[in-house]
């Protein structure tokens, strides 16, 4: 009589939902501290945008991050082009009447009745999906590199198609305009394609592509030569371009070494703009001090080295790509985030993953971690 062992179970890797657990607990914990004060203004109530963002963001993202975690990768790989296609829809949708809002000169979001959402924060986790899907699709296209050199077969096929699918998700963001996201994309992008193995030549005449396309917005719209400017030297236009990034310093200065306390901040009355959404990690820093600014900074190194960990670790060549792709997603942003709080990158006007308001972006951070929870399943 045989006996066949059974299969084991595959397991997500702990340390990584350990993280992912603490930055959304953390998240949760500074805005409530953050919003306090804007929802009794508004409300009466000290909790109706934490309400908010639990029952519009938190609740819907956990279960469908739950459904992302148990989903079949190769269901995402087949649905991909879908996904793609829907959000890009959703992308032109915003420019239709009715359904399609502006805000501060931004076309950004669709008005379903009494929701909103940001298709361009469905529009990131969808376009890795999709080029984690295409660069496996080519494999016979992708140049293997080796230490010594070695000769390279011919891909330049896959540069040209690859630079008409960024054109495209580019033209949708620069028509809103949303270059905040077009840089994290470009910068996912070609992160991705350089892990596909592709040559470094490829690298090189992206870099140029992307030189010559920044020239290009500079020069369609002079503001932002003015915030690059300001950028170099915040005391050019201290009170228009230059009022945010100084704001932002005195906030971050004003928390010494172990902050004003959580609820404290003062800046965030009146004198630093988007205090919930792009600028909470100049009010965090206020209120935690360097020492929490700098755990927090911590927490998404750790993230970070454990995501690509993760991937490292997995044989095939789409859940490797496409863990790489989220977990670049949420530290890209961060970086930029806070690389323009701090004064060491221009402002982009990027939200800070799990910390900003906003129930779209927390929703689609949350479903992006429940695909790299299920990619960590097929390590070795």
């Amino acid at each position: 009589m045989s006996y066949t062992m059974p299969r084991k179970t595959r397991k997500p890797d702990l340390a990584l939902i350990v993280i992912i657990l603490i930055l959304v607990f953390v998240g949760i914990l500074v805005l409530a501290s953050v919003s306090a004060s804007f929802s009794r203004a508004k409300t009466g109530s000290t909790l109706f945008f934490l309400n908010h963002q639990l029952l519009f963001g938190l609740l819907p993202g956990l279960i469908l991050g739950i459904i992302a975690y148990a989903l079949p990768l190769r269901f995402l790989k087949e649905k991909s082009p879908l996904l793609l296609l829907i959000s890009l829809a959703a992308m032109g949708a915003v420019f239709l009447p009715v359904i399609g809002g502006s805000s501060g000169g931004a076309t950004r979001w669709l008005f379903l009745g009494p929701f909103s959402f940001q298709p361009s924060e469905l529009l990131k986790l969808a376009f890795i999906v999709y080029l984690a899907a295409w660069l496996d699709s080519r494999p016979g296209r992708i140049a293997t590199r080796s230490a010594a050199g070695g000769t390279q077969k011919k891909s330049w096929q896959m540069l040209g198609p690859f630079l008409i699918i960024l054109a495209a998700v580019g033209f949708l963001l620069i028509a809103q305009p949303d270059i905040g996201t077009l840089i994290v994309l470009t910068a996912i992008a070609g992160i991705m394609y350089f892990s596909a193995k592709t040559p470094f030549w490829h690298i090189l005449a992206l870099g140029g592509a992307g030189i010559a396309a920044i020239l290009l917005l500079i020069k369609l719209a002079p503001y932002r030569l003015a915030r690059l400017q300001v950028f170099l030297d915040p005391s050019l236009d201290p009170l228009r371009s230059g009022y945010q990034i100084k704001q932002a310093l005195i906030s971050i200065g004003s928390g010494g070494l172990f902050g004003r306390g959580l609820g404290l901040s003062v800046q965030k009355f009146g004198f630093l703009p988007q205090p919930m959404s792009d600028s909470i990690f100049a009010v965090f820093s206020e209120e935690a001090g360097f020492i929490g600014a700098s755990l927090l900074v911590v927490l998404f190194l750790f993230f970070a080295l454990r995501g690509y960990a993760v991937a490292s670790r997995v044989e095939d060549n789409f859940p490797k790509l496409l863990a790489i792709g989220v977990v670049s997603w949420i530290s890209i942003q961060a970086f930029v985030n806070i690389g323009a709080l701090t004064g060491i990158l221009p402002l982009t006007g990027i939200p800070l993953p799990f910390l900003s308001y906003g129930g779209s972006a927390l929703v689609c951070e949350l479903i992006g971690m429940g695909i790299l929870l299920n990619v960590s399943k097929e390590r070795t």
